[in-house]
């Protein structure tokens, strides 16, 4: 097994896109600290995705009250289990995003580009779309507007949803969305890093993730995501805030051998 394959299973990533861009600044300290409470209560969110990733995310929002619709691309028979586990709503990936607040999309790389044509059409206003992915092209094949443009893997899939992501997850353990969470202030605290264009989509998904148990770091525009992409030192690093800052500042945009095509 390849170091690329473990990475993919182990850390099961879903949806992944990617490329390099010029250096962005270093995240600064205030936009460290934690969205305040109450953003995020009760919404309807979309996933886009039920394997690991979207899976544990369905578990974890249907329990914090969210009203959830789950879809993949076998269809909402496939879903059914998950449904009655957790409550959320087994539908066909048209209609994922229907009156979505927020709107996830796990699911590979490669299968992005086939998204139905006006998926977000009918989400709510201002919806907030968190990108998970990661592009591994041993997985996906080469993807040119990443490896030769030089496009971060969430600017890739702006283009391809025609509508801004905030990039968040795509570096999380999937078990750490079941076992990780924390109280705020506990100092084994985890910190999610999320970055985005739009700042109140941005603020919107920070204010989930808290919820979810997991402080947040801004890691800047999708245009800075690189910081957060596979083989940076923050993929898959458990740490708190102080850490997660100290890994964005020293990633390169460098990427190594085993994420490139």
């Amino acid at each position: 097994m390849t170091a690329v394959s473990r990475s993919a299973q182990s850390r099961n990533r879903a949806g992944r896109s990617g490329g390099w861009c010029c250096a962005p600044a270093e995240p600064s300290g205030p936009a460290r600290h934690r969205p305040p409470k109450g953003e995020a209560s009760h919404m309807k969110i979309g996933i886009i995705g039920a394997g690991n990733i979207g899976g544990n995310l369905t578990r974890r929002l249907t329990a914090l009250g969210h009203d959830v619709s789950v879809a993949n691309s076998r269809g909402p028979h496939t879903l059914t289990a998950l449904g009655e586990e957790t409550g959320a709503t087994p539908v066909r990936v048209e209609d994922a995003a229907r009156g979505a607040e927020v709107v996830v999309i796990a699911i590979p790389v490669k299968a992005v580009a086939d998204l139905p044509s006006g998926l977000l059409d009918g989400a709510a206003e201002g919806v907030a779309v968190i990108d998970t992915g990661n592009y591994y092209p041993q997985r996906d094949g080469r993807i040119a507007g990443i490896e030769d443009e030089g496009l971060t893997e969430s600017r890739w899939t702006e283009r391809q949803i025609g509508h801004p992501v905030v990039k968040a997850f795509n570096g999380t353990y999937a078990q750490d969305i079941l076992d990780g969470p924390r109280p705020a202030g506990a100092p084994d605290r985890m910190a999610l890093p999320v970055a985005g264009d739009d700042e109140t989509a941005k603020r919107r998904v920070r204010a989930l993730i808290d919820e979810l148990g997991f402080d947040t770091v801004d890691a800047g525009g999708i245009d800075d995501s690189w910081r957060q992409q596979p083989g940076t030192p923050v993929y898959g690093l458990r740490a708190g805030l102080d850490a997660v800052t100290k890994a964005l500042a020293e990633a390169s945009p460098e990427r190594s051998a085993d994420f490139r095509a």
